[in-house]
């Protein structure tokens, strides 16, 4: 016997006109790429969403169809999110950032039939629309009088939006059809595509918004840092449509000094970002005394956020730093670091410890851990193994197959990486598989020894790397960039970390960098780290 509800569909769709219904007033603002700010209302976005609809239509859009972007955070951008998806074609999301090569072979393998690009990226989409036989059109996201001269026939975008009407209705599918496609950062082998629903975004718009994950309200003013253009910004442009929260977009200028401007200009209370950006915020602020007069909540997630950085948000700032940790074939949102109620009777440093960890899962997301046999080990903080997850908004495969069958038995998806889980959920990534230090037959995290180092205040950013080692298979070596003006030593960091760590831990060599390398989504690029130390001598 089924119940007597209504069959309503989950449609991302819905999720902007519920916001034109009840927030419609509710202001979006952006830095253009051009320069100047933008503003307009829920209201207006979804009005010029259904005018691109009929645009993207008149040009021989149908369901199904992937339509890409490349582009920054801003309205335009953020039109396109539902309009594409609202008619039932899938949005294509490229990241800018990859290699060029990367992203012909992203736009070729979801054969991608227009391609919608800021201006920032003209030089990039002429080199690579030799190369990209299946693009039939390519939309300049500007006005008639910043349309550039190009060797291409480029489509005017506000041109396309003016010449339609908004007299359209959302139809309404099977809310399993596919919404949009993100590429993983492809730093082993080609970028493979994490295929959405409606429903899984929906469902994930919902877990992301609740109060323990990113207590998303109409109350909040929202910054998505995390670009549009990975994984769908975490998925804010859908949860700020479901909460009414007031949306600021940051354009190309992602520094510290940019951000500050924009978060006191529009008093805004969230935002989200790599560890990267909020470094560069912070030394902002300390190097011009500053404080953030509206910011409550920092969500950091696409690496581990340096200790440091939480202590001095939280003391120097009075912002919580909200720990989260997903991935691409995750949504992206798997696990957020909020504390229950019995922990807020700890001491400062119990839950200075607690919030180092990567957090526990909202609903919808289930996960353990397991040895190398497959065998589910205990949830006690301590045992660490492969990290598996399943749930309604995580990949079942790879679009067009790539990779074959990933699931393991019981629809499980191995994340590759390495964590613990306790007894109330927390779960704390401890490496990637393809990280983690094995000397002697040992496993040593390099991310506890990264957060370890970050920690001395001489140091900017660290990463950790296992070398050969003729008797113990791999050693750890640390690779060093210090802040501006600090002098430290090997001696000095190595002293510094020593009753830190267990003996066996402690690196046996340290390097030190002017910079480290990272990938297109801001993460340490280790592969290129090992490559590149590979025939490094330890001392002696």
């Amino acid at each position: 016997m089924h119940g007597l509800m209504q069959n309503m569909p989950l449609m991302i769709s819905s999720l902007i006109g519920h916001a034109e219904r009840n927030h419609g007033d509710t202001e979006i603002v952006s830095r253009e790429t051009t320069g100047g700010i933008h503003r307009y209302t829920y209201r207006d976005a979804h009005r010029r969403a259904r005018q691109l609809a009929r645009a993207l239509l008149s040009l021989g859009v149908k369901p199904a169809d992937r339509v890409a972007t490349l582009a920054w955070n801003n309205h335009r951008h953020f039109e396109l999110y539902y309009g594409v998806s609202g008619l039932g074609a899938i949005l294509n999301t490229v990241n800018p950032r990859l290699f060029p090569e990367q992203v012909a072979y992203i736009v070729n393998h979801a054969e991608d039939g227009l391609v919608f690009f800021d201006l920032t990226f003209l030089p990039l989409v002429e080199g690579i629309a030799p190369h990209c036989k299946g693009v039939r059109s390519w939309v300049a996201m500007c006005d008639r009088a910043r349309l550039p001269d190009s060797k291409l026939d480029l489509l005017c975008y506000e041109d396309l939006v003016n010449a339609h009407s908004d007299d359209y209705e959302w139809p309404e599918f099977d809310e399993r059809t596919a919404s949009s496609l993100c590429y993983t950062s492809g730093t082993t082998g080609n970028p493979k595509g994490a295929l959405y629903s409606h429903r899984s975004t929906v469902l994930h718009a919902y877990g992301s918004a609740l109060p323990d994950a990113l207590n998303l309200s109409a109350r909040d003013t929202v910054l998505p840092v995390v670009p549009l253009f990975h994984v769908n910004a975490w998925g804010l442009p859908y949860a700020c449509a479901l909460a009414g929260s007031k949306l600021v977009m940051p354009g190309p200028q992602l520094d510290g000094a940019s951000l500050y401007e924009l978060f006191e200009q529009e008093q805004v209370t969230v935002s989200a970002g790599v560890p990267t950006i909020w470094l560069g915020l912070l030394q902002h602020l300390q190097a011009k005394g500053l404080k953030l007069s509206t910011v409550q909540r920092l969500v950091i997630g696409g690496s581990a956020a340096p200790p440091a950085m939480i202590r001095t948000f939280d003391d120097a700032f009075g912002v919580t730093v909200l720990h989260a940790w997903g991935m691409t074939e995750m949504s992206p949102l798997g696990t957020v670091n909020t504390p229950k109620g019995k922990h807020l009777k700890l001491s400062a440093a119990e839950r200075d410890k607690l919030r180092l960890n990567q957090g526990r899962p909202i609903y919808g997301v289930d996960m353990k851990i397991v040895d190398d046999e497959g065998r589910e080990l205990p949830r006690d903080g301590k045992a660490f193994g492969d990290l598996l997850v399943r749930g309604p908004w995580i990949v079942s495969g790879y679009f067009k197959g790539e990779g074959g069958n990933v699931l393991r038995e019981g629809g499980w998806f191995p994340t590759g990486d390495v964590a613990t889980l306790d007894a109330d959920g927390y779960m704390q990534i401890t490496d990637r598989s393809k990280d983690v230090i094995k000397s002697g037959g040992e496993w040593i995290s390099s991310i506890e020894l990264e957060n370890l180092a970050v920690s001395h205040p001489a140091v900017a950013e660290a990463a950790v790397i296992g070398v050969a080692h003729p008797k113990w298979d791999e050693r750890p070596m640390l690779v060093v960039v210090r802040k501006p003006d600090q002098a430290l030593t090997r001696e000095q960091l190595l002293d510094f970390m020593r009753d830190k760590v267990a003996k066996w831990w402690l690196p046996d060599d340290v390097v030190f960098v002017d910079s480290l390398p990272h990938t297109a989504t801001g993460k340490l690029l280790k592969t290129k780290l090992r490559e590149d130390f590979r025939s490094h001598k330890l001392p002696s």
